[in-house]
């Protein structure tokens, strides 16, 4: 089959969906990859390293798509890029079209297979396409809080391990999923004062034996979800559904009731944001500040760390990228649950 990776489109999107080493296993199992020119430069491979791991170069995006049959991008197609897609394609990605009613009405029209990185489901529940990005996401949160609670970013002023005599910052993670879990490990090892919220019994009895009662764990409720953010230096949204859009935990009389200075990230925006003040936003603007709180609601967050983002997704998406190239999508439980549109139906719920 032949493999299109395109240069990513989206605002400061510097990732990539493939690098040589998948590019040489695509190759040897006799697949051809067209690269589009400088489509790695975001992460730091070059065009002469995917050539040497046997990726034809082409000039354009519009050159990918025509030659193409199978497209493996990182995130969703942007509303310029939809013309190029055909029928006959096969599209790989992160779509998150619970946020992205557009995109979705888009792909039903041209007829396009759309498989979501983010729907692919094994047997257990895990998403093993999702999962990469969320480890990602969920450390990165807490160091963007942290830059974003110094006094010249707007925040409190507030060191979020504290000082002698002086207690630490605390950071309240909603959801425990893959981005709140390690969300957690990082804050911890920081050593701020650390609050969970979910709606699981099982998720916070697990985070209150695996970190031996050093985290707070609280039942996820409104009035208690408000008098944990009330002190809040820094809140992160890790709340997830899988496939459909987020439901909205925070409200915006919750988000008043916080300290002017305290710090939303809002890690949920992908699918619509857990916070009624939530919008999205990009790296060229990621900030914005509502009752004086900051929100952080950039929806490609691991583009900040893209070389290590690109390895770790273009890992774990390449046996799936294999079986949609030698014809087994059908054959797989997990791709099958990936596939949200095919021949103009949309086959996943987004409510």
């Amino acid at each position: 089959m032949i493999i299109g990776i395109p240069k990513e489109r989206k605002v400061r999107e510097y990732r990539v969906s493939a690098t040589p080493q998948t590019t040489r296993v695509l190759v040897e199992r006799e697949h051809r990859v067209l690269l589009e020119k400088g489509a790695g430069i975001g992460s730091g491979i070059s065009d002469e390293e995917f050539k040497k791991a046997g990726a034809e170069i082409v000039e354009s995006e519009e050159d990918v798509f025509k030659n193409s049959k199978l497209i493996v991008k990182v995130k969703e197609p942007l509303k310029e890029e939809s013309p190029l897609i055909r029928k006959d394609h096969i599209l790989f990605c992160y779509l998150h079209l619970a946020a992205n009613i557009e995109l979705t009405r888009t792909l039903e029209k041209t007829g396009v297979m759309a498989i979501a990185f983010e729907t692919v489901e094994l047997s257990d529940g895990s998403l093993p396409l999702l999962a990469p990005m969320s480890r990602i996401a969920g450390r990165l949160s807490i160091q963007i809080g942290i830059r974003l609670l110094e006094k010249p970013s707007g925040g409190k002023g507030v060191l979020i391990c504290g000082a002698p005599g002086v207690k630490p910052g605390k950071v309240t993670v909603i959801g425990v999923g893959t981005v709140g879990y390690n969300a957690v490990l990082s804050a911890l090892g920081l050593g701020a004062e650390i609050v969970v919220i979910d709606k699981n019994p099982k998720k916070l009895e697990f985070i209150h034996e695996r970190f031996e009662g050093r985290v707070k764990t609280i039942p996820s409720y409104p009035e208690l979800i408000e008098k944990e953010l009330i002190d809040s230096d820094l809140v992160i949204g890790a709340v997830l559904v899988t496939g459909v859009k987020t439901p909205k935990v925070i409200t915006g009389e919750m988000i008043s009731r916080m300290e002017p200075g305290s710090v939303l990230v809002d890690v949920a925006i992908d699918q619509g944001g857990c916070s009624e003040t939530s919008h999205p936003t990009n790296l060229d603007s990621p900030v914005y500040s509502v009752d004086g709180v900051l929100h952080y609601c950039v929806t490609n967050i691991p583009s900040l760390v893209s070389r290590t983002a690109t390895y770790s997704l273009s890992n774990a998406i390449l046996p799936y990228v294999l079986k949609i190239a030698e014809g087994k999508i059908k054959e797989d439980p997990a791709l099958i649950k990936g596939i949200s549109v095919d021949d103009g139906k949309l086959l996943r719920s987004l409510n």
